[in-house]
């Protein structure tokens, strides 16, 4: 692998302004990844290879005239953005066939943020339709596939870009997540992805986007290869933008400012609902120690009401109202999903079946308005009592997911293990997921680390230390027949 896709986008600035390199030269190398790994995993569904080199051309030249200390952050570093964000010229589909000649006109307020830091996009990465489901697949673009064993699922709904990250496509992406689509993505894949605080980064600029309340439950954020960019990416994302409705300005502390020997760890090994597999909580236990080695006070613990995760989930999603998901899908007319599911049975229609699933079920808590209240009163009480726990320097261990990166098409089996990320979008709490290396099967291990609302540094100071002390991401490494060498055409490439 060359060695600049093994750097963060931190470090490829620094040496892109120093001289070390040219951004031409950084982003070539990044395309040349992607049209080796790309054939197989189809993390990037639409390249921008043309405008990329003229912007690192750009970039180059903007060095010389200027001088370094002009020059934004991430100044000519390569990155790739998840399709369902407007990126000016590019698809914006989010896996839906109806839409598939929609192209953005503008950049999403978080797109723009990024490249006014420096930041040049390569492509757009693949999603699961409509965004809401734990494998990204969809009739536009098809599968994507693990770069650690193609058979294995790269999550969704930013599967691609957790994909394109873990594969070394970019350094670092931009994700959303609802429900666990940023941190889910990054476990399966091997790398660091953070969900903010609710209301700390805007949504303006996605499609579908959460309407009322559920606002507050999506959180746009970044995916990285190093755990170094989580901090300076999230600073450039963060802020108003006068059109998302729920961000807001927030106080945010310094990761470089924690002491990770004062801090409280609470260790929480599972939900009482959902069995975690055995490597993840070993992989969890020897995070916990290794915070206790550096003075951290553990504490395990177990909250009893985590065990209704998903009820809590599904009641503030539904609480929040907002278009339909039926109704999305068929674009302003809901979906009869009875006929499309006969339609899907002889390979006709132009859904999935998961989507087609969630279509069906998602009226459920319609007709339950009373248990839907209760619900929301016990979600109340559960973030008044995490956010005392989580007082002062204290953040939380937990899974992210169940087990390592399973099978194609076994999460319609398990269809809920998702729920480890899902309550933390509803408690709106910032949570960084972590990648703690391989498993005998060579397949990415992680947990989360989750703090109180506005402590994000806490989460991503951890996310450093942990990365010091267990490597962060392992670079995938390449199987017979599954990674070729060749030079194959990638879709918007010259």
């Amino acid at each position: 692998m060359h060695p600049l896709l093994l750097e963060s986008g931190t470090s490829l600035a620094a040496k892109i302004k120093r001289g070390d390199t040219t951004s031409e030269a950084v982003v070539r190398a990044h395309i040349d990844r992607l049209r080796e790994v790309n054939p197989v995993i189809n993390a990037v569904v639409r390249a921008r290879v043309r405008e990329a080199i003229a912007e690192a051309r750009a970039a180059d030249a903007r060095l010389a005239a200027e001088g370094p200390d002009a020059l934004p952050p991430f100044h000519g570093v390569p990155c790739t953005i998840k399709e369902s964000f407007q990126l000016t010229g590019m698809p914006q589909t989010s896996g839906l066939v109806s839409r598939r000649h929609n192209r953005a006109t503008s950049d999403a307020v978080t797109v723009r943020r990024l490249r006014e830091a420096g930041a040049i996009p390569i492509g757009v990465t693949n999603v699961s339709e409509l965004l809401m489901w734990v494998e990204s697949s969809n009739r536009v673009y098809g599968r994507s596939n693990n770069p650690y064993d193609p058979s294995r699922i790269v999550g969704g709904s930013s599967g691609g870009e957790g994909a394109s990250i873990g594969a070394a496509i970019a350094p670092f992406g931009l994700g959303a997540d609802v429900g666990g689509s940023i941190r889910g993505p990054a476990f399966f894949n091997g790398v660091f992805g953070h969900k903010a605080s609710s209301g700390l980064v805007p949504n303006t600029g996605q499609y579908p986007i959460a309407e009322g309340d559920a606002l507050g439950y999506l959180s746009t954020g970044p995916i990285t290869r190093r755990a170094e960019d989580l901090w300076p990416l999230l600073t450039i994302l963060a802020g108003p933008d006068g059109e998302d409705a729920v961000c807001r300005p927030i106080a945010l502390g310094d990761p470089a400012s924690v002491d990770i020997g004062a801090l409280r760890v609470l260790n929480v090994p599972d939900n009482g609902w959902i069995e975690v597999q055995r490597d993840l909580r070993d992989a969890q236990t020897r995070v916990a120690r290794a915070l206790s080695e550096r003075g951290a006070r553990v504490e395990e613990r177990r909250y009893a009401a985590l065990a209704r995760s998903l009820h809590y989930w599904g009641a503030g999603l539904s609480a929040a109202g907002g278009t339909p998901f039926g109704v999305l899908m068929g674009e302003g007319r809901r979906v009869p999903v009875l006929p499309e599911l006969a339609k899907w049975l002889v390979r006709r229609s132009v859904h999935t079946l998961p989507a087609l699933g969630l279509a069906a079920l998602e009226r459920v808590p319609e007709l339950l308005p009373d248990r839907t209240r209760e619900l929301l009163l016990e979600l109340d009480a559960l973030r008044a009592h995490l956010t005392e726990e989580l007082a002062g320097d204290a953040v939380m261990l937990y899974p992210t997911y169940s087990r390592p990166a399973p099978r194609h098409y076994a999460p319609l089996l398990r269809p809920f293990d998702f729920v480890y990320t899902g309550i933390v979008n509803v408690l709106g709490f910032p949570s960084t997921q972590v990648p703690l290396g391989l498993n005998a099967k060579g397949v990415p291990l992680g947990c989360q680390v989750i703090a109180a609302h506005g402590k994000d540094h806490l989460t991503i100071a951890v996310a450093m230390e942990l990365e010091r002390a267990f490597g962060g991401w392992v670079p995938p490494r390449p199987r017979r027949g599954r990674f070729g060498i060749r030079r194959t055409r990638i879709p918007g490439a010259p």
